[in-house]
C-alpha cells in the first residue's frame, strides 16, 4: 500500500530504523542544492516535517529557481508537479514537501534492500 501522508513516512522510515539514513539524505539533497539548510539528525518527526515545508514555502515565494534546483536534484516527478494546484501557496508547499520526502524515502528504502540483498 502506498505511502499516502507526511506522516506514514516519517512513521515508516522510524519504524524500519531508517530515519536518520532519511535525514541524511535530505541534508545530502539540500547540500547539492545549495540550499542552507541541515537537520540535526535526532531532530523529532513533527520538527522536520515543519522546518522542510517552512523552507519549501519560503523557496516557492523568495526563490523559485533555487526550489526548482532543489526539485530536480532530489529527482521529483515534474509530472506530479504540473498536476498540484497552485492556487494556495501554503497547500502546494506541503504538497511538494510530501513529495520531496516520499522521493527521498524511497532514495533510502532502495539503497536500504539493495544493500540487504547483497548480503
Amino acid at each position: 500500500m502506498p505511502l499516502q501522508t507526511i506522516h506514514e513516512i516519517l512513521d515508516k522510515a522510524s519504524n524500519e530504523a531508517l530515519y536518520k539514513k532519511l535525514i541524511f539524505q535530505l541534508n545530502k539533497d539540500f547540500l547539492y542544492a545549495n540550499i542552507d539548510l541541515d537537520f540535526d539528525e535526532d531532530i523529532q518527526p513533527e520538527s522536520l516535517k515543519l522546518i522542510l515545508h517552512e523552507t519549501v514555502y519560503k523557496l516557492i515565494q523568495e526563490k523559485f529557481d533555487k526550489y526548482l534546483n532543489l526539485l530536480y536534484i532530489i529527482d521529483v516527478s515534474e509530472d506530479k508537479i504540473k498536476h498540484l494546484d497552485g492556487s494556495d501557496v501554503v497547500k502546494l508547499s506541503e504538497q511538494v514537501t510530501f513529495l520531496i520526502l516520499k522521493r527521498e524515502w524511497q532514495k533510502v528504502w532502495f539503497r536500504n534492500r539493495t544493500h540487504l540483498d547483497f548480503l
